[in-house]
């Protein structure tokens, strides 16, 4: 049997997964990891500890499925994105934690960019608004803040990459330091019209050049890993941002598709095919992941915080023990009694982009439960994603498209059967869950087994992929109606 190896390193765990060829998980290993919070709004991880971790769970899921290094065809990687990290090009050691795209440390370096016009010349050539959410502004202030780091990045001693990179440079053994379309194009730094960093805007944050990683197809040879470390030299054969990843293992190579990925953030990508389509409506335009030089694009909505939400219930509220039991108590009532709950623990992301928005638990009443809030909570996550659908719907009317007619859902929180029932009422289309939901690992998998043969193309792909249940919308139109402007009502109550 073919093998593929797929690292998932994302923001609250790390993964690995042995998949078969067929696309079905043969066995996985998993390790949570731990969140820095050294100020409010500042998010960071330990670079050595992901990559501990990532090889940790390596090393396990090929145990679990009592196979070698040698069985493996290739591997992929898929990444928490704009998580930026610097390491010394000598020693291999970080010179900083790792500031987590959740970060918002860097908003005035923002603010300042704006003042100085810069607004419009990112977004032309990176599809990018300015926003702390992005590497760019986080790889400046490591330079500035920490001891002598811009001293030596002149020098080139310095090395800046997102996880993806990190991890390549670890398994290699400091071979490779590189990464795809995909990742670079979250950066605020990569032209994505011309697939090259872009010199002017490396000047404009005053970021050396030589920090920066080759970028590559998707599927491409990125590397072969250090022998020393498995006992065999498995090509590194795919590679891609955890969202662009989880938009190719959801089969949605074509122009018009869409999906939701529930993690701890949510993040609705639509492909676009080789045209890069300009929103209006407060989403971004991003490389998706290629599979050769042809450039592919979607556009994207990025919620802060979506399954977060529900451990904040668990850890902040202390309402439930284990994020399991948020869907026993949620449906405990009938509905969320009006309660509404806004996680803008970080700010609010796409459509909105109000960094200075602060989570709020609103329309409280004597009446008011533990359940209720839980219910609000959950529900908080579909009507965010609903406002990505509605921007996207109104990007599509502007430029004269059909609308989209169905939603592929993937990740942790998707197989909350209350929440995906509730998101199908909210859209008023059908939303598809798959029968392998890991669909983010399983785009690292599929993009390796493209570049090292295994499949011969997407369309052998998109016969892999399957539907487990469909949810239908069971509810008319003016109760969706109702209840977004109830949310929108909510959202501009967060804004301080």
């Amino acid at each position: 049997m073919t093998y593929i190896l797929a690292l998932d390193q994302g923001t609250s765990s790390t993964r690995s997964i042995v998949f078969s060829e067929q696309g079905l998980i043969v066995a996985q290993a998993q390790q949570e990891l731990p969140q820095i919070f050294p100020q409010p709004g500042w998010v960071e991880h330990d670079p050595i500890e992901i990559w501990r971790a990532q090889l940790s769970t390596l090393k396990q899921a090929l145990a679990s499925a009592g196979i070698q290094a040698r069985d493996v065809a290739a591997l992929g990687i898929t990444n928490q994105r704009e998580t930026t990290v610097i390491w010394n090009r000598k020693t291999g050691l970080p010179i900083h934690n790792a500031i987590v795209w959740q970060d918002r440390r860097t908003e005035p370096a923002c603010a300042l960019l704006r003042e100085q016009g810069l607004a419009g010349t990112i977004q032309a050539k990176t599809g990018l608004l300015i926003d702390a959410y992005f590497s760019g502004t986080k790889l400046q202030w490591m330079l500035d803040h920490v001891d002598g780091a811009r001293a030596l990045a002149e020098r080139g001693e310095l090395l800046f990459g997102t996880i993806d990179s990190w991890l390549m440079w670890q398994l290699t053994g400091g071979a490779v330091h590189a990464t795809d379309v995909s990742n670079a194009s979250r950066t605020m730094l990569f032209n994505i019209h011309t697939n090259q960093w872009d010199a002017d805007l490396l000047q404009a944050l005053r970021i050396p050049a030589k920090m920066m990683p080759q970028v590559l197809p998707s599927s491409s040879l990125f590397g072969h890993i250090k022998t020393d470390l498995l006992g065999h030299a498995i090509p590194i054969g795919g590679v891609a941002g955890d969202q662009q990843s989880a938009l190719f293992g959801q089969a949605c190579f074509s122009a018009g598709m869409v999906k939701n990925t529930y993690g701890t953030g949510c993040f609705m990508l639509m492909h676009t095919g080789d045209q890069a389509m300009h929103s209006h409506n407060g989403l971004i335009t991003t490389s998706a992941a290629q599979v050769n030089a042809q450039a592919q694009y979607a556009i994207e909505g990025s919620v802060f915080v979506g399954g977060a939400v529900v451990q904040w219930l668990r850890d902040g509220l202390h309402a439930i023990q284990h994020s399991s039991e948020v869907q026993a108590l949620a449906e405990s009532v009938p509905d969320s009694g009006g309660v509404m709950v806004v996680p803008a623990f970080t700010g609010l992301g796409a459509p909105y982009w109000k960094p200075d928005a602060r989570g709020s638990i609103t329309c409280l009443t004597r009446g008011s439960t533990v359940a209720h809030i839980a219910r609000a909570a959950l529900e908080s996550i579909a009507f965010q994603s609903a406002a990505l659908l509605q921007a996207m719907s109104r990007d599509l009317a502007s430029a004269g498209q059909a609308q989209v007619r169905e939603l592929r859902v993937d990740g942790g929180a998707c197989v909350n059967d209350l929440l995906m029932q509730f998101q199908a009422d909210l859209l008023g289309i059908e939303v598809l869950r798959p029968e392998v939901t890991e669909t983010t690992a399983l785009g690292a998998a599929y993009l390796a087994g493209l570049s090292c043969g295994i499949y011969k193309s997407t369309d052998e792909l998109s016969q892999l992929w399957r539907v487990e249940r469909r949810f239908s919308p069971q509810r008319a139109p003016a109760y969706a109606t109702e209840l977004m402007a109830m949310w929108e009502h909510a959202v501009k109550q967060t804004v301080l």
